[in-house]
């Protein structure tokens, strides 16, 4: 009980003395965004990066900045090197990507993502699934939503979906600043 005790000044100790703001940077994984954007052909359909927008929009409202925000293809190498860029250019605290994130032989992100990460946040992604299980039963097992470090940063792989993204940035958010904190030393 006494360990139990000390574990939980501890966190609150960690919660207090972490950063109120963060610079957050937003990336979706569309090719069918990426297209659209791209294309100089008037018969692609026009579709709107809800679970981007909501990305942001969250980070704004609970008093983060974001300092990037991108759509690139489903393509490992892109997501790589934008991620890179990211670190290089603009110095975030954390990355978050959307979309990318299933089971089918275009979605490639968690691969990307997981071939440059530090280190792996596995409560993350079980998280997620718990939280997930709730709101659309059995199915939440094909999420595979993951988080770690890359050079000191933190990086979170979400679903498009914006009901997932939903509850990704509800986990997220709760700890942000803690995260931040302990990825920083």
């Amino acid at each position: 009980m006494e360990e139990e005790r000390n574990r939980s000044i501890t966190t609150k100790r960690h919660r207090k003395d972490a950063p109120g703001n963060i610079r957050a940077a937003v990336v979706t994984v569309s090719d069918s965004k990426f297209d659209y954007l791209w294309s100089r052909n008037g018969t692609l359909e026009e579709t709107e990066d809800t679970s981007g927008t909501f990305i942001i929009d969250a980070l704004k409202k609970d008093g983060h900045d974001v300092i990037f925000y991108t759509i690139v293809p489903d393509h490992g190498g892109v997501i790589v090197s934008m991620v890179d860029h990211i670190i290089e250019t603009y110095d975030p605290d954390m990355v978050i990507t959307t979309g990318g994130t299933g089971i089918t032989s275009n979605d490639v992100t968690i691969e990307a993502v997981e071939g440059i990460l530090d280190k792996r946040l596995e409560g993350f992604g079980e998280l997620f699934r718990r939280s997930s299980f709730d709101e659309i039963g059995h199915a939440s097992m094909m999420s595979r939503a993951i988080a770690g470090v890359y050079a000191g940063v933190l990086i979170f792989s979400l679903p498009g979906s914006p009901n997932a993204v939903k509850t990704g940035m509800e986990i997220i958010l709760k700890e942000t600043g803690h995260l931040v904190k302990h990825a920083r030393e």
